[in-house]
């Protein structure tokens, strides 16, 4: 696969407070789908379409994260430790992942657009002239180059991925929103044509002028609304997979797809 420098930006400085004990000692993106973290998750299936730059944009726990790639290497190898001297010799590689990755911290409490604001002052490159956006917590069959491409068709500021999530219950009617007696009832209401943002993005570099670092720049308030009411953001509509992980019920779900090897973003 060949590869596409545009920086992927990952935000994964939340608290994950829905997750309950598994995040008490770490980042909600570093908690686990088999035994690799969902971040790798993620980022592997950005590479199995070409994209290879990554800027986590971290925060709670940040140290968590940058132990984990620090030592990427040892924690997937065979090496010997020279105790006397603290050298180390790597002997064999268990990985084949090619990922250049920069962990950027960028505040405990900060918010998304002033997360990526943060990072890319710091890291994204004179010649970025496009780059991807994405949450730590969710995962999709999507084809993301198909949507980076079908972003470079466009022409927009933006592009997000939109995911026809099904709902889990039955949804009642009313004649007005005020109402509090329902005049129908669906027990599996159709959502075909029923769109949700599935955190996948790709922006031009333009966008980050909508963006500030200041820690309570919303990415999902101003910066997209202005793009979105000015016919300035596309939408790649994606029928398949997509789940999010905000709580142990569905970290549970994407351990079990996981496990029965049937996941559908990426195989064992």
């Amino acid at each position: 696969m060949k590869l596409i420098d545009t920086p992927i930006f990952i935000l994964a400085g939340g608290l994950g407070t829905r997750m309950g004990s598994d995040t008490t000692s770490q980042p909600k993106p570093m908690v686990t789908i088999g035994d690799k973290p969902v971040l790798w998750h993620i980022m592997r299936k950005y590479r199995q379409h070409g994209f290879h730059r990554f800027v986590v944009c971290a925060g709670y726990k940040a140290h968590v994260i940058k132990d984990y790639f620090l030592n990427y290497a040892a924690l997937n190898s065979d090496f010997t430790v020279d105790l006397s001297s603290g050298s180390w010799e790597v002997h064999r590689q268990h990985h084949t992942e090619d990922w250049k990755v920069t962990v950027a911290y960028t505040g405990d409490d900060t918010q998304g657009g002033g997360r990526i604001s943060r990072a890319a002052l710091r890291h994204m490159l004179p010649t970025d002239d496009h780059f991807g956006v994405t949450y730590g917590d969710g995962l999709t069959d999507a084809d993301i180059g198909a949507e980076y491409n079908f972003h470079l068709r466009k022409n927009k500021i933006g592009t997000v991925l939109g995911v026809n999530f099904p709902s889990r219950f039955g949804e009642f009617t009313f004649e007005t929103p005020e109402d509090d007696t329902a005049t129908d009832f669906t027990e599996k209401p159709n959502l075909d044509n029923n769109w949700i943002n599935g955190g996948y993005f790709f922006f031009k570099r333009e966008f980050l002028d909508l963006l500030n670092p200041e820690p309570d720049c919303i990415l999902e308030r101003e910066p997209l609304r202005s793009i979105a009411t000015t016919s300035q953001l596309a939408v790649y509509k994606h029928r398949g997979f997509w789940q999010c992980m905000d709580t142990q019920r569905e970290r549970d779900i994407l351990e079990k797809l996981w496990k029965d090897d049937i996941a559908p973003w990426g195989r064992k």
